[in-house]
C-alpha cells in the first residue's frame, strides 16, 4: 500500500478488504471512513468481463438518479436557425446555432453538456476535436442528440448520469455526496447497477460485472457484493 498519513491508513484498517459487503453495510462503511472536512463525492468503480476493443462488447448509456441534491448542470443547445425558439423554451442556460458555434471555436464553452438535434450534429463535426477531449460532443448513445429538447433539458438538469468503459474495461461514476442519508445513496447505487445491467452487450458471455467498489473521494474503496447478470 503507498504512504498515507494516519487518518487514511485507520480508515483503511476498517475496512476487511477479503469481504464482499452488502450494499447496505458497504454504504455505513464509506460514511463511516470518510476523513475529509468537506462533502465528499461517492463514487462507484465497476470492472466488468467486457473488452471495449470490441464493437459488441462496448458499453455506454444514460440513466437517472432517484435522489440527487447537486448543483444543476449548465446545459447548452446547438440547433439551427430554426429552432431557436423550441431551444429558448427548453430552458436551456446557453442556446444558439452559428453564433454558439464560434464560442466554442474561440474557446467559449461556459456550459457542462452540450445536447443537439439529429439535424444538427454534422454542422458540430467541423468542431469535434475541441469537444471531443471535454467529453462534450453529443452522442445518441449518451442521450445528448435528441429530438424533444424539452425533456431532455429538464433530465440532464435532474442529474441525468453517464456511464461508459474506459480503455481497460472499467466504469467510474458518482453516486452521491458524502452528506446523503445512507438510504439515498444505496437508491442510487442500485439504480446504476440495474442500469449498466439491462444495457449488457450482446457480445458478452456470461456475467457482465466482476468486481464493484464503492468510495468517498482519495479514501479507500469497500468491495461491494453484487453478482448482477
Amino acid at each position: 500500500m503507498p504512504k498515507h498519513g494516519k487518518k487514511y491508513v485507520e480508515s483503511f484498517n476498517m475496512i476487511d478488504k477479503t469481504k464482499l459487503y452488502t450494499v447496505v453495510d458497504a454504504v455505513e462503511l464509506v460514511k463511516k471512513t470518510s476523513n475529509v472536512k468537506f462533502d465528499a463525492t461517492v463514487e462507484m468503480a465497476i470492472k466488468t468481463n467486457a473488452d471495449p476493443k470490441y464493437n459488441d462488447q462496448m458499453l455506454r448509456g444514460t440513466t437517472i438518479l432517484p435522489h440527487w441534491t447537486w448543483k444543476s448542470k449548465k446545459v447548452a443547445v446547438f440547433v439551427t436557425d430554426d429552432r431557436l425558439e423550441e431551444a429558448k423554451n427548453s430552458w436551456a442556460d446557453v442556446y444558439g446555432s452559428s453564433d454558439l458555434l464560434t464560442d466554442i471555436k474561440n474557446g467559449k464553452m461556459d456550459f457542462d453538456v452540450l445536447l443537439t438535434t439529429p439535424d444538427s450534429i454534422r454542422e458540430l463535426a467541423t468542431i469535434a476535436k475541441i469537444l471531443w477531449p471535454k467529453w462534450l460532443m453529443p452522442s445518441p448513445k449518451a442521450g445528448t442528440v435528441t429530438t424533444d429538447l424539452l425533456k431532455s433539458v429538464d433530465e440532464v438538469k435532474k442529474w441525468k448520469i453517464e456511464y461508459k468503459l474506459d480503455k481497460t474495461g472499467n466504469i467510474h461514476v458518482p453516486v452521491g455526496k458524502i452528506s446523503f442519508d445512507a438510504d439515498k445513496l444505496v437508491d442510487n447505487i442500485e439504480s446504476i447497477l440495474t442500469a449498466i445491467d439491462d444495457n449488457k452487450p450482446t457480445g458478452v458471455k456470461g456475467r457482465l460485472v466482476k468486481k464493484v467498489v464503492i468510495s468517498s473521494s482519495m479514501w479507500p474503496g469497500v468491495p461491494l457484493e453484487y453478482t448482477g447478470k
